[in-house]
């Protein structure tokens, strides 16, 4: 149930100003003294930063998204190619996932400028954490907290003090090295190195203390350096945490000096479950502080694992229930721990694939596939990964008539490839004994994903077919 998101390479160049080593570069206008000092004094108050009437960056079309345009063109499927040009023309996260302090720096203020000289606001996407996805599709990420303090400098000296959305680390809190969560159970994310004697080891820097750590400093640094941005911090989607557990990692991450939370970046929940389920996450943050006593340990410590969440007692917690009479029932279970307290924490959406939903995989298991129940539950979990059949949904807007929903934004680039999702990456499922058309043998089964019927490109690689049908299956459609 992870998120899964788009690892491509930030185009990064040249030196910049203000961090040691970097070299000197022509300020641009809101390099000011006067700004300087706005900085010192500006601090978020949780209310919409966002105008309803807000226009969103859209970044510069990847190039093999132009050439498949180009190339519809050429053959005459004029309707798919105004369908690829409309998804390439709409709002979309900027990705830097990687180069040094300097460069990020450079990077991040070219996109500012472009943004500013269309009196646009940029979707900045930092996605550069210490043992960022686990080390899977889209592992890579800082050396270490040390060396993820100084790049994530470079990020926020690079916005200064223009108007900015940044989603702070994609899947950071979601998958935290060795973390046991509120309920008891262990996180499945431990990354190892081996020593000098040839031993598996845990990976130094690794540990739930570090990610806070670093989330933390990078919520400060932002804040501090680029003081007109607004924060959001990472709590998974409406399938995967509890709303108690996302709260709770929340605010130990520091979401509380932030604008909001982000939820759905990469995936494929509908948006009514996603409203419903960042409403119980707001709820839950501002639960302590109306609480009542009996709601909190000897030590103080707020009982985030009494809240009632989305996953069904009645289905042993194994089902996500959204219907309208169960849904109340959370909402009135988590409100009875609020006293007078009122939810101010704000929060957006990623639209960006979620149009028809999570996978369905209810067709493998019919003719001509028939994939067996094995099957059918590894491809339930495994749906994160470069989805089939899914489609865009709602346009990017920050008129959403939603108190705390600030926008909807397509976060995730439309197209851009999850990674090779296969058996041998743990994302697939499949009975090649039931279903082989394409006559593979040996491990080239482990390596091949059956239901595009290919070989996915690698993470945040362009996914030609994956954009177009994301295109085609648009809801609202794409004119």
């Amino acid at each position: 149930m992870r998120t899964r998101v788009m690892a491509a390479a930030a185009v990064v160049v040249g030196g910049s100003l203000g961090i040691p080593g970097c070299g000197a570069e022509t300020p641009v206008a809101n390099d000011t003294e006067e700004a300087a000092s706005m900085a010192l004094t500006f601090r978020h108050t949780h209310g919409r930063s966002l105008d309803p009437d807000t226009e969103f960056y859209v970044p510069t079309p990847d190039d093999a998204a132009v050439a498949q345009t180009r190339e519809l063109l050429r053959t005459r499927k004029i309707s798919d190619a105004r369908k690829l040009i409309a998804l390439t023309n709409t709002s979309s996260g900027a990705w830097f996932t990687g180069g040094t302090p300097c460069e990020v720096r450079k990077a991040v203020r070219q996109t500012m400028v472009a943004a500013e000289s269309e009196h646009r606001v940029p979707v900045l996407v930092a996605y550069n954490v210490p043992y960022r996805d686990c080390s899977q599709y889209s592992g890579g990420g800082a050396a270490d907290t040390a060396a993820y303090k100084a790049w994530i400098d470079g990020f926020a000296q690079g916005i200064g003090t223009g108007k900015a959305v940044v989603i702070l680390e994609p899947d950071a809190l979601g998958i935290i090295p060795y973390n046991t969560t509120i309920y008891g159970s262990a996180d499945w994310c431990k990354p190892t190195v081996t020593d000098s004697a040839g031993n598996s080891i845990p990976a130094p820097g690794a540990s739930p203390e570090e990610r806070y750590a670093q989330i933390n400093y990078a919520v400060d640094s932002i804040e501090s350096h680029a003081p007109r941005t607004s924060v959001y911090l990472d709590s998974t989607h409406s399938a995967w945490l509890a709303p108690g557990e996302a709260a709770y990692r929340l605010i130990k991450a520091g979401v509380e000096r932030a604008q909001g939370f982000f939820l759905n970046v990469s995936n494929y929940q509908l948006t009514s479950d996603c409203i419903q389920f960042g409403t119980w996450v707001s709820d839950a943050i501002a639960a302590p502080s109306g609480a009542p006593s009996w709601a909190f340990d000897d030590n103080g410590n707020f009982h985030f694992d009494w809240l009632p969440s989305q996953w069904d007692p009645a289905t042993n917690y194994t089902t996500a229930n959204y219907s309208p009479d169960y849904a109340a029932t959370v909402t009135a279970g988590i409100q009875a721990f609020m006293g007078s307290a009122v939810a101010t924490m704000h929060f957006v959406i990623d639209t960006s694939r979620n149009g028809k939903g999570p996978l369905n995989t209810a067709p493998y298991a019919l003719v001509p596939y028939n994939q067996p129940a094995s099957v059918i539950s590894g491809l339930n979990t495994g749906y994160w990964c470069n989805s089939f059949g899914a489609g865009v949904g709602l346009r990017p807007s920050a008129n959403t008539q939603v108190a705390l929903l600030d926008a909807y934004l397509w976060i995730k680039t439309p197209g851009g490839s999850d990674g090779s999702c296969d058996i041998a990456g743990g994302a697939r499922a499949w009975d090649y004994s039931a279903y082989n058309p394409w006559g593979l043998t040996g491990d080239a089964q482990n390596h091949f994903d059956p239901l595009w019927g290919m070989i996915d490109p690698v993470a945040g690689g362009w996914f030609a077919a994956q954009a177009l049908q994301l295109a085609q299956n648009a809801n609202p459609p794409l004119r």
